[in-house]
């Protein structure tokens, strides 16, 4: 199997990154949170390095996010743009308490 990561050195190289994630909206914005997060899914997946992108719901007002980046600086540049900037300017607008977000290197090898 030649795509399997064995070691922490193909880890390390290996490069896709998976972030996900809940949001917690506040009761008032829940709606108008989910709108917004789906906005963003079909522009992101036309983005250079996006492999994944979904927006999930849990309730009336957790959202759970799920994405996977060919790398770290996909990943990065993604964060760089203009709607995602203006929307971590002004995320606790939304949100209830912080996002609880996770990110790390994807040990599994990812289908291609």
């Amino acid at each position: 199997m030649t795509d399997t990561i064995t070691t922490p050195e193909q880890r390390a190289t290996a490069g896709t990154i998976s972030l996900y994630g809940f949001a917690h909206a506040r009761p008032e914005r829940a709606a108008e949170l989910g709108e917004l997060l789906l906005s963003f899914v079909e522009p992101t997946r036309r983005e250079a390095g996006c492999l994944e992108y979904h927006i999930h719901q849990e309730g009336d007002r957790t959202f759970f996010l799920y994405e996977v980046w060919r790398s770290q600086e996909d990943l990065d540049r993604h964060m760089e743009l203009p709607h995602m900037k203006a929307f971590m300017d002004r995320r606790m607008d939304y949100l209830e308490c912080e996002l609880d977000a996770h990110s790390g290197a994807m040990l599994s090898p990812y289908p291609r």
